[in-house]
């Protein structure tokens, strides 16, 4: 998959398109409510799109339980999300290759028994679900 075409929006146009919620964690930072968010316990065939901009990010086959409460996954699309250093140094925040919203963090070497030993810990609110065959092609 190749790398998505960036979306350049002003702030002003990211409220006008994004609930306030929806605004807060993709273009403000902010991170949802453990255990709140609609995708937690979610396992549906299909794939996660990007809920600012619609980018494809992951497939439904990469979603774990790891029991941390919220979405976990242990890879995205390539060249679907960006991974840069907090500036405390302490976490890796991920976001959305093509518009910058922020997705959440991406831990490494924890144990999980996934092919690539990451946990995707992304806000439900920053993803939108797509079901099953409607994105055959990606």
């Amino acid at each position: 998959m190749a790398a998505p075409t960036p979306i350049n929006k002003t702030e002003e146009e990211w409220k006008v398109i994004l609930s306030p919620e929806q605004f807060r964690i993709l273009r403000q930072k902010g991170t949802e409510l453990k255990g709140t968010g609609e995708y937690n316990k979610f396992y549906e065939e299909g794939v996660y799109n990007c809920a600012g901009c619609g980018t494809p990010l992951y497939r439904s086959s990469t979603k774990f339980d790891s029991g941390c409460g919220w979405p976990a996954f242990y890879e995205g699309f390539p060249g679907a999300i960006n991974r840069s250093p907090d500036p405390d140094g302490r976490r890796t925040e991920i976001t959305c290759a093509a518009c910058g919203g922020h997705l959440g963090h991406v831990f490494k070497g924890e144990g999980f028994k996934t092919p690539t030993d990451e946990r995707h810990c992304v806000n439900s609110i920053s993803v939108k679900f797509v079901p099953g065959n409607a994105t055959a092609s990606i």
